[in-house]
């Protein structure tokens, strides 16, 4: 490995460097978009009239935009410096090297910026589709914890789905507990609280 790094270019070993730095960059870049689209604590969407629904999903554009140029530029980034440091590697010259490295880049930033650019209207339509479930009856599948989340099994535009949960109170429920949903808490999470024995019989 010493003998590889000393056989580099000055050059090489500074595109090498700067690949790892990107990389690491990108590696986290790439963790925070799947928590971020896996968070399910944002807008009221199901509580408010069509124009808070509006409101809120222009601010998720706004933010998906303003994401979208950062992991853009990373993308770029990232395979330009390990597309250079690769082919010198190869004994590519330094102009050729680059040059061929920038379509990698440019190749890979247009691909996150067509993805990035999806996200909101996917959002979209999965929020449109557990609207539906609203006051809907469903069972607790996995237990809901206290102030934490679980899943229902409940009906979410006529086909059996698991959804993610919170409880209206803030009380833990147990699995196989009936449940209604109260409020949507974002495309694949809803609010719940627990049937009275009433309202079950009532539906029965």
């Amino acid at each position: 490995m010493t003998a590889w790094w000393d056989g580099l270019t000055t050059i090489n070993r500074g595109f090498f460097c700067a690949a790892a730095f990107f990389s690491v960059f990108f590696l986290w870049q790439l963790i925070a978009a799947m928590i971020g689209l896996d968070d399910d604590s944002g807008d009221d969407v199901g509580d408010g009239a069509g124009a808070d629904e509006f409101d809120a999903d222009a601010d998720g554009t706004v933010v998906a935009f303003r994401l979208l140029s950062i992991r853009a530029i990373v993308t770029f980034c990232t395979l330009f410096t390990w597309g250079s440091a690769l082919y010198l590697s190869r004994g590519e010259a330094l102009g050729r090297a680059m040059g061929i490295s920038t379509i990698w880049g440019l190749a890979g930033m247009a691909s996150v910026a067509v993805l990035l650019s999806l996200l909101p209207k996917l959002a979209h339509t999965g929020t449109k589709r557990i609207a539906s479930t609203l006051g809907a009856h469903g069972t607790v599948y996995l237990d809901i914890p206290e102030a934490g989340q679980g899943e229902v099994r409940i009906a979410v535009s006529d086909v059996i789905s698991f959804v993610k949960a919170r409880t209206h109170s803030g009380v833990a429920i147990t699995s196989g507990t009936p449940v209604v949903v109260t409020r949507i808490l974002g495309p694949a999470t809803v609010e719940v609280e627990v049937v009275s024995e009433t309202e079950e019989g009532g539906k029965k």
